[in-house]
């Protein structure tokens, strides 16, 4: 179990489109599930698309929450989100599973890298984990597998929904609507009500709908990555 290795990745982006509010990283939806794989004994990293920082949605910053206070305070996670390396330039093969957690930054740099793609592409057909949760799935809208069908064709899954998006007056300034995106893909759309706890398992693909299920995405990616340990 030690040497497991999971490895997140953030935004790097911190524009909220044109309305010069600052974005980035959902605090809670990197914090509460590295607080379950580190508990778990794995070891946890971070990249960016294109490496760099990875910005803190400033909405997101709840500091009260001893959860997201100690995975800011924690030192590894604070050296590597100040710098963190271009996905490119990762090794994935050391890798049991690979996470995204959400915030609206996502949706600007997630979908269109080729790095991310790429990532995706190989992690899933090499049947290791592949989770997200809120706008984390963002990064799956354009990932074609190597016989050239859509990731999330027929796949089960949650993310923030277009309702929700449209509750938190942001539906006219991200780039695109994502559960209607990723709908339009072949996903299969699983949601609770708004802000409610929706976590999707199909196979080696761990989902969650919003901050609300960012804990069980955690609880989910270890539970993925304890059973294939043991087979």
């Amino acid at each position: 179990m030690a040497d497991q290795r999971v490895l997140f990745v953030l935004t790097g982006h911190s524009e909220l489109g044109e309305t010069g509010q600052k974005t980035g990283f959902h605090l809670s939806e990197a914090a509460y599930p590295w607080k379950v794989l580190r508990e778990a004994g794995f070891r946890v990293d971070f990249a960016t698309p294109e490496g760099g920082p990875a910005p803190v949605d400033p909405a997101s910053e709840d500091l009260e929450d001893e959860i997201n206070k100690a995975f800011l305070s924690d030192p590894g996670v604070a050296d590597q989100i100040k710098e963190t390396p271009a996905l490119g330039t990762v090794d994935l093969s050391v890798y049991s599973a690979l996470y995204f957690p959400g915030g609206h930054g996502t949706m600007w740099d997630l979908p269109d890298s080729t790095a991310v793609q790429d990532a995706i592409r190989e992690m899933a057909e090499a049947g290791k984990v592949v989770g997200a949760v809120c706008h984390g799935p963002a990064a799956f809208v354009n990932v074609k597998l190597s016989n050239g069908r859509w990731f999330v064709d027929g796949k089960r899954l949650s993310a923030f929904t277009d309702d929700e998006e449209k509750a938190v007056e942001k539906d006219d300034i991200v780039p695109f609507l994502l559960a209607e995106t990723l709908k339009e893909r072949g996903a299969i759309h699983e949601k609770a009500d708004n802000f409610g706890k929706s976590v999707t398992v199909d196979g080696n693909l761990v989902t969650g709908q919003n901050p609300a299920s960012a804990q069980g995405v955690g609880e989910a990616i270890r539970d993925r990555m304890l059973a294939q340990e043991s087979t």
